[in-house]
């Protein structure tokens, strides 16, 4: 089984899913927790009966749900799958599927000799280092965000920190209007689609971050 590509995805029309950081994603609004728990059951029922146990959050008015297939580390039909079977059992109990208000936090160390102080980074956050990519740690309970260094140069001063923010592509517009009339600026959108380079009014950086042209 391969994995899919972000366009092959988009070409699915999985409403009020998205993809991101190798992942679909959606947000199912319930009323309450007792509906939000017999929405998980629901899931689990089916998760049991396909063998495809998507990752669940369940809070008191909404479940966030992840799925993707772990053995070819991405996004398979077998997802695609069970993302419709997850809008069917939503449907069932009365309550919406939106990815709108759904996003991903990286973390993001530019570092002119980033193998030095990664090990450092593991050892206080508790992340563990990955075959592949070499250049990132990840928590195993997936509850932190990634941290990837990102080589750059040594002149002063430099960008050290900085966030990547993953979001739905149709979110890219708001986010970054939304950051302008709070006092930021657009830094670069040479990186677009993939990526906006924003600033805020002290000048520390983030970059909005989308799947496109990343196939």
């Amino acid at each position: 089984m391969s994995t899919l590509t972000g366009a092959q995805i988009a070409a699915e029309n999985l409403t009020g899913w998205t993809y991101l950081l190798g992942a679909l994603h959606t947000r199912i609004r319930t009323s309450d927790f007792a509906t939000g728990l017999a929405v998980v059951d629901a899931i689990g029922a089916v998760a049991e009966e396909v063998d495809h146990h998507p990752d669940l959050d369940l809070r008191y008015v909404h479940v966030d749900v992840r799925l993707t297939s772990h053995d070819v580390r991405g996004v398979s039909r077998r997802d695609v799958r069970m993302a419709r079977r997850i809008a069917a059992i939503a449907a069932d109990a009365g309550v919406e599927l939106e990815c709108a208000s759904v996003s991903r936090l990286e973390l993001a160390l530019d570092s002119p000799a980033y193998p030095a102080v990664l090990p450092f980074w593991g050892a206080v956050l508790g992340l563990a280092r990955p075959a592949e990519p070499a250049d990132e740690l990840r928590d195993p309970a997936g509850a932190l965000p990634t941290v990837w260094f990102q080589e750059s140069g040594h002149e002063e001063p430099r960008q050290r920190w900085h966030p990547d923010v993953w979001v739905d592509p149709a979110q890219v517009r708001p986010r970054i209007d939304a950051a302008l009339a709070a006092g930021g600026t657009l830094v670069s959108d040479a990186g677009a689609p993939s990526f906006w380079v924003l600033a805020d009014p002290e000048g520390n950086r983030v970059c909005l971050c989308t799947w496109q042209r990343r196939d």
